[in-house]
């Protein structure tokens, strides 16, 4: 083991659990300044950001890296200014710290309730994408989280130049430096490191592809909010509007692909197939989206390749898209019951006996009706900013927000009352 890298994480650790405690005790308006100085910082430090930005790309592209990884990568101006609107909409929401719910009065006398409370020190795993420093650290902060963030080597300079940002609010609002680091070596051992951390990290975000979370799953007993796919579905019903069945199964592919609420596979019942699949099929041609069907499908579509059984597994993240034609909802449920990630799935239907059964019956962290997969994103659930979609059960489920990054303790109110 390299002991300088072991005793650099270690001093991470120790800081970050310091940190924990002062940011916990701190009060809204604290962090809510430090988020809006930060927001300034960036708005301040746009040339210098999309400067160091530029410096990854220019690595990213001499190592050959794909298309989606250097959309994921890429910042401008815009992206930029939204770092900036984002944590500002953070600092906006209501702070669930110190929050009690549920109180009520007991026969004893006492009254129970519950608090909402900070996790402690999280540990967020990323690749590519500079803007999730800013929104992890505002969340985290918002939520009286202390974070270690440790970004793709892709992104060691964008992510180094956020951060200084980041420390620049903190320390304009009195808050340490320490609550939000960002790991500054690209050595992979930092991850390892990082995941036996037991003593400092209380849970670990891992945000990335498939390897990155299995490896985290693997080498690591801190609890975790993660997902693994994005195997998105749209089902078009017999019952569908075609006009929005079109539009919706349009946007969830091809607004954009390398994201994980894009849908993979389109699910189309039988008895309408034939008026919507071929002109979806043109305007996925049109865009370049390359389509694999089941042999029902291929008869509509006949340029259409054959779809394999993995394709129904796969998230492909690029201009690749499965279909298959469905005998009604039944087969539809049970289609993403077997292949699906339990990510985001949709229903187009203007029934609405059959849209509560597919509410109540596909079990993924979102799902919707008449909308497209694309919506499953922390922004546009009005969270401010995610910290990532989870698929687990516990905890937290679907795009994890402020609430997702605290927990709940009993609290007891009393007047001297002793049990009998």
């Amino acid at each position: 083991m390299n002991m300088d890298l072991h005793e650099y994480m270690v001093g991470v650790g120790q800081a970050a659990r310091a940190a924990s405690r002062l940011v916990a005790k701190s009060d809204s308006a604290t962090r809510n300044r430090a988020l809006t100085l930060t927001a300034q910082a960036i708005e301040r430090d746009v040339k210098e950001l999309l400067a160091a930005n530029a410096l990854d790309l220019e690595a990213a592209r001499a190592r050959n890296l794909d298309a989606p990884l250097l959309d994921r990568l890429t910042l401008n101006e815009k992206s930029v200014a939204a770092m900036a609107d984002g944590l500002r909409q953070i600092a906006g929401l209501p702070d669930p710290v110190g929050e009690i719910s549920e109180l009520r009065q007991r026969p004893s006398g006492i009254k129970v309730g519950r608090m909402r409370v900070p996790l402690g020190v999280i540990a967020i795993i990323y690749e590519s994408r500079p803007n999730v420093t800013a929104d992890a650290a505002g969340l985290c902060l918002k939520s009286g989280n202390a974070t270690i963030l440790r970004g793709g080597s892709e992104a060691i300079n964008s992510n180094q130049a956020i951060a200084r940002c980041v420390h620049d609010g903190l320390k304009g609002a009195g808050l340490p430096e320490s609550a939000v680091q960002v790991i500054s070596t690209t050595d992979r051992a930092a991850v390892g490191e990082l995941l036996r951390m037991n003593q400092y990290v209380d849970i670990v975000v891992p945000r990335g592809g498939k390897s990155l979370i299995e490896r985290v799953m693997q080498e690591s007993r801190i609890p975790m909010i993660k997902h693994l796919d994005g195997v998105c579905h749209v089902y078009i019903d017999e019952k569908a509007d075609l006009e929005k069945a079109i539009r919706i199964a349009d946007n969830a592919k091809t607004q954009r692909l390398g994201t994980c609420n894009t849908m993979e596979t389109l699910l189309v019942d039988r008895r309408i197939a034939e008026q919507v699949l071929p002109q979806l099929a043109k305007i996925y041609v049109a865009k370049g989206i390359e389509l694999r069907g089941d042999e029902a499908a291929r008869k509509l579509v006949p340029d259409m390749k054959t779809a394999t059984e993995e394709d129904w597994y796969t998230e492909y993240l690029a201009a690749i898209l499965a279909v298959r034609i469905v005998d009604g909802i039944d087969e539809a449920i049970e289609h993403i019951a077997k292949y699906g990630s339990q990510h985001t799935d949709t229903i187009v239907t203007e029934d609405a006996a059959r849209a509560q059964r597919f509410l109540r019956e596909v079990d993924s962290s979102s799902v919707m009706v008449n909308a497209s997969t694309r919506f499953a994103d922390g922004y546009e659930y009005g969270l401010g900013a995610e910290i990532g979609i989870s698929t687990d059960k516990l905890h937290a489920r679907g795009p994890v927000g402020l609430e997702g990054l605290t927990s709940l303790k009993w609290v007891v109110f009393g007047n001297g009352e002793i049990r009998s």
